[in-house]
C-alpha cells in the first residue's frame, strides 16, 4: 500500500562536517571543512548542519565552528545549521550567523546525564533562554528541538512513547519552532517509526518535520521510508556514513547520504542533489580521512545502468 502522504521532494541535511567529525579523533583542518561544505553545496545540497557549538576542550573536532558557520554563510540559499547545547553556544552560533539552530534534548534520563550533565527538563529551560536569546536579538533564526534517543538508549535501555510525546509538548510550550525525532544508536525499526511519528503529529502538528536516523543495525533506509509515509520530507544523513555520538554506547555511523539520495531519487523523490557530483565530494573526504571507516553501499557497487546518462549506460554496455 502507498501512503497518500509520501513526499515528491526531500530536503537532505548533510550533518558529517559535525556529526560526521565529532566522533573521529582526528582534527580536520578549517580549510578541508570549507572545502567539504563548498563541494557539497556544488553538488545541490542547500542545508548543512556545519559545526557544533561546544566548549573546545571537550570536542577539539569543533573548535573552528564559527569561522566555519561564518563561510557556510556565505553561500547563497544555504540553510546554514549549527547544533548549540546550551545558551552560551547558543549567543556564539548567531554572532557567527547561523540560520538555524539544533538543540539537542535525550528522551533517555540516563542519556541526558551522561551527554550534557544534565535533566532533560533542564535542556528544555535551556532551550526557553535560548529562544528568549533569539527574540530579543531580532535575528530571524529557526530553534530546532532535536528529541534524541527517541526509540531508545545504549545507556537506559528502553524509552517510553510518552517521554518522547511530553519532551514534544514541553518544547513547544518553550518556543521551538520545529521538531526532530533521532535515532541516536539505531535502535528504530519501520513499524517503531511510524507508530511514534503519528503519535508525535497529534502533538507538534506541522512543526514536526525532521528525522534523524543511525544505521547502526542496518535500517535507517528503511525508517526513512516509514517515516515519509507519515509525511516527513526533511532527513539528516552524513557523508560516507560516519559520525554518531560518542557518549552513547554501541552508537555507530549515521545513514550514508549517497545512499540516501540513490534511494530516494530512484524512488522518483527530488532531492535536487547529483549523486555523481556527491561521488566527487565522497573521494575528496575520504582522503582527509585517510584510515578512518567510511560506509555506504552505492558508492562501492557504483549506480545502475538505468539510472545513468543515456550515453554512458551505451558505452557501459559495449565495453
Amino acid at each position: 500500500m502507498t501512503s497518500t502522504l509520501i513526499p515528491t521532494r526531500v530536503t537532505i541535511r548533510e550533518v558529517g562536517p559535525r556529526d560526521g567529525l565529532q566522533s573521529i579523533a582526528r582534527v580536520m583542518s578549517t580549510a578541508a571543512k570549507k572545502r567539504w561544505i563548498q563541494d557539497a553545496y556544488d553538488a545541490g545540497l542547500r542545508e548543512i548542519e556545519v559545526g557544533s557549538f561546544v566548549p573546545p576542550r571537550l570536542l577539539p573536532q569543533m573548535a573552528d565552528s564559527a569561522d566555519v558557520v561564518a563561510f557556510a554563510a556565505t553561500l547563497a540559499e544555504l540553510n546554514v545549521v549549527a547544533l548549540v547545547p546550551n545558551l552560551m553556544g547558543a549567543q556564539r552560533a548567531l554572532d557567527a550567523g547561523a540560520d538555524q539552530l539544533v538543540m539537542p534534548i535525550s528522551a533517555s534520563v540516563a542519556h541526558s546525564r551522561s551527554n550534557v550533565r544534565r535533566m532533560p527538563e533542564e535542556m528544555i529551560d535551556e532551550l526557553g533562554r535560548i529562544v528568549r536569546e533569539r527574540d530579543a536579538r531580532g535575528a530571524q533564526v529557526v530553534i530546532e528541538g532535536a528529541i534524541s534517543t527517541a526509540f531508545g538508549c545504549g545507556i537506559q535501555g528502553k524509552v517510553a512513547h510518552d517521554d518522547v510525546l511530553r519532551l514534544i509538548g514541553l518544547a513547544l510550550d518553550a518556543g521551538a519552532d520545529v521538531i526532530s525525532l533521532a535515532d541516536t544508536v539505531g535502535y528504530a525499526d519501520p513499524a517503531a517509526v511510524r507508530t511514534l511519528f503519528t503519535a508525535a503529529r497529534t502533538v507538534a502538528g506541522d512543526k514536526l518535520y525532521g528525522g534523524h536516523f543511525h544505521d547502526t543495525r542496518g535500517l535507517a533506509l528503511a525508517n526513512v521510508v516509514a517515516a515519509m509515509d507519515c509525511g516527513i520530507a526533511h532527513f539528516d544523513s552524513s557523508l560516507a556514513g560516519i559520525g554518531g555520538c560518542p557518549f552513547a554506547p554501541g552508537a555507530s555511523g549515521n545513514v550514508a547520504t549517497e545512499d540516501l539520495v540513490y534511494m530516494l531519487e530512484s524512488m522518483g523523490i527530488a532531492t535536487g542533489i547529483d549523486l555523481e557530483r556527491l561521488f566527487e565530494v565522497r573521494r575528496s573526504v575520504a582522503r582527509e580521512l585517510e584510515g578512518e571507516e567510511l560506509h555506504g553501499v552505492i558508492f562501492k557497487a557504483g549506480l545502475p545502468k538505468t539510472m545513468l546518462p543515456q550515453t554512458t549506460a551505451e558505452a557501459m554496455a559495449h565495453a
